[in-house]
């Protein structure tokens, strides 16, 4: 039980991380700008770091899924609210596709191997 949690707390901040490494991508200036060029790639790095954390106590198939899945809605959810970018029907109806597409294949394939 407490290896779960601590993997799912790991997986956890390493969405939060890699989505804040997102928000800040467009501040760098395709990486002209120092500050947050350094900032996007410690975030990125720090997610990654407590993904191969993550991954110790569960499935890396599952562990990229929410790490994936999560952070596409927070990505689009913080994007939408700091950036102020809307999204068409069609771009929400291809992203419930993958979110929908990887909860399919973690819920009922058998070949993620839980």
């Amino acid at each position: 039980m407490k290896a779960n949690l601590a993997a799912y707390s790991a997986l956890s901040l390493a969405i939060i991380l890699e989505v804040a490494g997102s928000m800040l991508l467009q501040r760098t200036e395709q990486f002209s700008r120092l500050w947050p060029s350094l900032g996007t790639v410690g975030l990125y790095a720090g997610s990654f770091y407590l993904l191969s954390h993550a991954i110790k106590s569960m499935p890396l198939s599952i562990a990229y899924a929410l790490w994936a899945g999560i952070g596409i809605i927070l990505t689009v959810a913080s994007a939408t609210i700091f950036f102020q970018q809307t999204l068409d029907w069609p771009a929400v109806l291809g992203i419930c596709l993958i979110v929908g597409g990887v909860l399919i294949i973690q819920l009922f394939s058998g070949a993620t191997g839980h």
